[in-house]
């Protein structure tokens, strides 16, 4: 639990005011000693004090550790997420581990030290958290995410008062949705990239967006006019989109690639249920206390995650764990040998390149890259489906049923119950079938990954239909809400073998692609919140449905083309090619 707490901010704060005399690293204490190996490679050239600015080479082979044969480097490993070698590496590091094997510090042409890992089992490396260390760091994520998705909807209870207050429109008063959807969805655009910079690390940006996502909150649910209330919807949303941009990412720091999976779904479990209890959350209260009581429970629920962060979210970038590292030796040995790999890679990088690669190269691939243009377009039309049914709700079960709002919000727990159908059945498909099969021989191409999608996209179609055609007085409501959590549990499988597609086809560019998958889908959502009303206004619920129910036929057509024609696209991608010319 100390390396815990001494990773996470809190520590890291105590550690300067104390002039780390607390939560001290390994290299800080008085009976630490370097591997025998480091200290030969130190004292092998001691007039090499000074690494010169110009780019660095590769490590040289041929420093082998005390083992009969070079352990693999665990700095490597960590830049291979989805790949036959990440795979090899996760197995041979399975057993190094346990055998608590020294690693030799690599040197590169110019003399510098290349900070790695001391042994398999160094308790710095993530890959060696215990599970109950790992589960606990995976658990504040997922309340993050969830606090901040849950935002976004445990608005919308609000609306009607917030219409009476400030004499707008239902139209207008959805902004307030919107445009914190917008909000999360422009934010990883900015803060995906910085947190892939090891000077930086994943910690600063979650902290410091969560703390002012916890500030803003406050003149949230406090502001006295609707300008005011928009503008603070919307940074609301940017600041909390931090779990979007690097959640995953940080999940996949701590876990092998056959354990991933798993986790992951944890996590998108959070996001995605987050919008379904929001209005459930304040559903009951908004009628008795107040639109703004929906906004207070927002603090309420943000605040304690931000403290739970505080204090028990560590750094889990391995890049960033092994940059502070090389800092530390080189300010004890008072020798600037000592550097990490992300150094010598980002030595010379400015930051228009990190901006270029950020920003430009992931609109790029999706323009010029078919099958990651259809997965774009597919996903932002789901998720702009997805929050199109915040608006049909209010039409119908008032309307046909007499609920309320708090009778309303029980109703969201069909997705709650749709998502936990579909990881039943997602878990049962990595279990039985995909890991024991890439355990027996090895990785299927990618397309192999889109094989539960294709029953899967049948789904959402059935469902919006059942829904449209049943939404009526004269049938029970248990029948329109089974077809929500048709189409729920569908979407999940389809959108779980989608995120995983990605990073399969093109892992350099991975994370971009994913911060870019997360504007186009956002930015939809925004829209459709918008024109659900005049949607269903002019056409009904029925009709207006069923027009959702039709756009989604696109996903079937798209989903079964891509089983069969992908791996023709990505021949024809130039950076698809590139990636597998790189593994």
């Amino acid at each position: 639990m100390e390396a815990v707490i001494r990773e996470a901010p809190f520590g890291q704060l105590v550690r300067l005011l104390t002039k780390n005399k607390y939560f001290q690293y390994p290299e800080e204490k008085p009976d630490f000693k370097l591997p025998d190996a480091w200290l030969q490679l130190l004292n092998e050239s001691s007039t090499a004090e000074n690494i010169p600015d110009e780019k660095k080479r590769e490590p040289e082979d041929g420093h082998l550790s005390q083992d009969t044969s070079e352990p693999l480097s665990r700095t490597s490993s960590i830049t291979l997420p989805f790949t036959e070698a990440r795979l090899e590496a996760d197995e041979q590091h399975e057993i190094e581990k346990i055998k608590s094997i020294p690693i030799a510090p690599r040197k590169t042409k110019d003399g510098a030290i290349l900070v790695d890992w001391y042994y398999t089992d160094d308790a710095e490396n993530p890959h060696n958290w215990s599970n109950t260390k790992r589960a606990l760091i995976t658990t504040v994520i997922c309340l993050y995410t969830f606090v901040v998705y849950t935002t976004s909807a445990i608005y919308t209870s609000s609306t009607e008062g917030i219409m009476k207050e400030f004499g707008v429109s239902s139209l207008v008063a959805t902004l307030g949705l919107s445009l914190y959807v917008l909000g999360y969805g422009v934010g990883p655009l900015v803060f995906s990239p910085l947190s892939e910079i090891p000077t930086i690390g994943r910690n600063p940006v979650y902290i410091v967006t969560m703390f002012l996502f916890v500030i803003i909150s406050i003149p949230t649910a406090f502001v006295g006019n609707f300008p005011g209330l928009m503008v603070l919807r919307f940074l609301q949303g940017f600041f909390g989109s931090p779990c979007l941009a690097s959640g995953g990412a940080s999940i996949g720091d701590l876990y092998s690639l056959m354990s991933l999976p798993y986790a992951m779904m944890a996590w998108v479990s959070a996001a995605y249920c987050g919008p379904a209890l929001g209005p459930l959350l304040s559903g009951f209260a908004v009628p008795v206390k107040g639109w703004r009581w929906s906004l207070f429970e927002s603090i309420w629920a943000s605040a304690p995650v931000l403290i739970l962060m505080f204090v028990f979210l560590p750094e889990t970038s391995s890049a960033t764990i092994l940059l502070r590292r090389a800092e530390r030796l080189r300010k004890i040995h008072n020798n600037k040998r000592f550097m990490s790999q992300s150094e010598i890679d980002q030595r010379n990088m400015r930051v228009s390149d990190v901006a270029i690669d950020a920003l430009i190269k992931p609109l790029e691939i999706t323009i010029k890259d078919p099958a990651v243009l259809f997965v774009q377009i597919y996903t932002a039309i789901i998720y702009g489906i997805y929050y199109s049914f915040f608006e049909v709700f209010p039409l119908v079960y008032p309307v046909d049923y007499g609920m309320n709002l708090g009778q309303i919000g029980l109703v969201f727990l069909c997705i709650m119950v749709s998502c936990i159908i579909g990881i039943a059945l997602y878990v049962a498909y990595i279990y039985y079938w995909m890991n024991p099969r890439i355990m027996r021989l090895g990785f299927p191409a990618q397309e192999e990954r889109l094989i539960p999608a294709l029953p899967a996209s049948f789904g959402p179609t059935i469902g919006l239909f059942l829904f449209a055609w049943t939404a009526r007085a004269s049938i029970h409501w248990i029948v329109p809400t089974i077809g929500i959590t048709i189409y729920g549990a569908t979407v999940f499988i389809v959108m779980q073998c989608i995120f995983v597609y990605i990073p399969l086809s093109y892992p350099k560019y991975a994370a971009s692609l994913f911060a870019a998958n997360d504007f186009f889908r956002s930015a939809l959502a925004c829209g459709s919140v918008l024109f659900a009303h005049p949607l269903f206004g002019n056409l009904g619920v029925a009709r207006g449905t069923s027009l959702l129910g039709g756009l989604s036929v696109i996903g079937i057509i798209g989903i079964w083309l891509l089983y069969f024609y992908g791996a023709r696209l990505r021949a024809l991608s130039k950076f698809a090619i590139s990636e597998e010319a790189t593994e």
